[in-house]
């Protein structure tokens, strides 16, 4: 394949399935990999020029900011499976006026969330019980993040746009380049400038608008495959409504997989400042771990929307098995590498020796659901290519907020003790494999069950 043709769209609907979803998922992978060294790198540069506090003030404004962002990762999904139909089906008019819909989506997305979150930081703070050490940390660093949400809103959707053109590869270099300026702007404004945890968020918020406008300079550039003009851009009802509708079961589901995070957050601010950075800690190796399998399950998702586009649905089940087969052995080799530098990779972020052997603790129990996430990932990915988003939000609603909070909580009541008066941190890692275990099962009946099929009738 010629160096051009890697940053082109790519038709997903010809050739060997497993080639196809790879052909995408590597350098989505990388660029998933890369887009997690952005928080991954402020925790490091504020653990080691500040300390362990700082790192806990990063880590406790994650569930605010996460649920802040719901609206984006709806649209973002409503576009890559609207425009992967689109483009499969090979209707340039359909496909020019979705991608015009979502970029004016992620406009007002960006206005929303901006008044929204800057207004409701501290008051969300102080209802999580933010320990006073660290709240103002917390404080700034969302403020800052939420003035310049614009950038991260582009990139997501501008990017879900690209992938959703089956081009992977545009998207990952532009983040790469984004990611190298984040992490060089963190050292310089902590260590050089002192800005402590302002200067993180101002390096990621800088880092973002760069990533953004690179893809958007990449999309003007491909008028080959769709046309994007003023008029492109002014909100149609049908284009608005399916982006949305498609698009909403999924922010949704982030919403509320926040709104869970934020109250399971709470229990863990109540432990204190070392546990909040230890979880902190195991959340940034945690989101390395899971960018495969939320990797493989986005290209499950753009190879079964580009199929059910072009009206080839006998490949989707040649594209299960093989995907699978993939999915968990990458599931495989991260659970055994978890297991065997797990605590050389904690000791990147602090030198506390305590705060890294808890941290091992809590990840080993966890490892072993990362290959029921792939399951869970794969399934839904072609059930959400096919258009049915509905089935992986009542899974993950059921496994969040029906399982995962109520088992941190009963089991921090019950393993109370003189050194862990409001239970022991392990319950908190417990309480994320039982509904990744539980989850890959439901999602197993929900597959064979087939109301996604139904869905298929329904996609243009």
């Amino acid at each position: 394949m010629k160096i051009k043709e890697l940053f082109s769209a790519h038709d997903m609907t010809v050739g060997p399935p497993w080639q196809r979803i790879m052909e995408f998922s590597v350098p989505m992978l990388i660029g998933n990999l890369a887009q997690q060294l952005y928080n991954t790198a402020d925790s490091i540069v504020v653990g080691h020029y500040v300390g362990d506090n700082a790192l806990a003030a990063v880590g406790s404004a994650a569930p605010v900011l996460n649920l802040l962002l719901a609206l984006f990762v709806g649209i973002a999904t409503g576009a890559g499976i609207v425009i992967s139909q689109n483009y499969g089906a090979g209707k340039r008019d359909k496909l020019s006026e979705s991608i015009g819909n979502c970029i004016t989506l992620a406009a007002i997305a960006s206005i929303l969330t901006t008044a929204v979150g800057v207004a409701l930081t501290t008051p969300m703070l102080r209802m999580l019980e933010t320990p006073a050490s660290i709240i103002g940390w917390s404080g700034s660093y969302l403020k800052i993040i939420f003035w310049g949400v614009i950038g991260c809103a582009f990139y997501n959707i501008l990017s879900g746009i690209l992938r959703g053109l089956g081009d992977s590869v545009s998207a990952l270099a532009f983040l790469l380049v984004a990611t190298v300026l984040n992490i060089g702007l963190d050292i310089w404004f902590v260590a050089g400038f002192q800005m402590g945890v302002a200067g993180v968020a101002l390096a990621t918020v800088l880092a973002q608008g760069i990533s953004a406008v690179l893809c958007l300079l990449k999309l003007l550039r491909m008028q080959d495959v769709f046309d994007l003009t003023w008029d492109s851009l002014r909100l149609r009802q049908d284009s608005t409504l399916r982006i949305i509708r498609i698009g909403v079961p999924s922010g949704i589901t982030q919403a509320i997989m926040s709104v869970a995070m934020l109250v399971v957050q709470s229990l863990t601010n109540s432990m204190g400042e070392t546990v909040i950075a230890c979880n902190v800690i195991i959340m940034r190796v945690d989101g390395f771990a899971m960018m495969p399998n939320m990797s493989f399950g986005q290209a499950m998702s753009v190879y079964t929307g580009q199929n059910v586009g072009a009206g080839k649905t006998e490949r989707i089940q040649q594209g299960l098995k093989q995907g699978m087969g993939i999915a968990v052995g990458f599931a495989c080799a991260i659970t055994a590498c978890l297991l065997l530098f797990g605590k050389s990779m904690f000791g990147l972020f602090t030198d506390t020796g305590d705060l890294i052997a808890l941290a091992y603790r809590m990840m080993s129990i966890m490892s072993a659901g990362y290959i029921a996430v792939a399951v869970s990932q794969v399934l839904g990915g072609i059930m959400r290519g096919a258009g049915d988003t509905v089935t992986p939000m009542w899974i993950s609603l059921f496994t969040t907020i029906g399982l995962r909070v109520p088992v941190a909580y009963i089991l921090a009541w019950y393993t109370r003790c003189e050194m862990w008066p409001k239970g022991r941190p392990e319950a908190l890692s417990i309480s994320l494999l039982v509904p990744w275990v539980l989850g890959a099962v439901i999602s197993a009946a929900a597959y064979r069950r087939g109301k996604w099929r139904r869905a298929l009738t329904e996609h243009i």
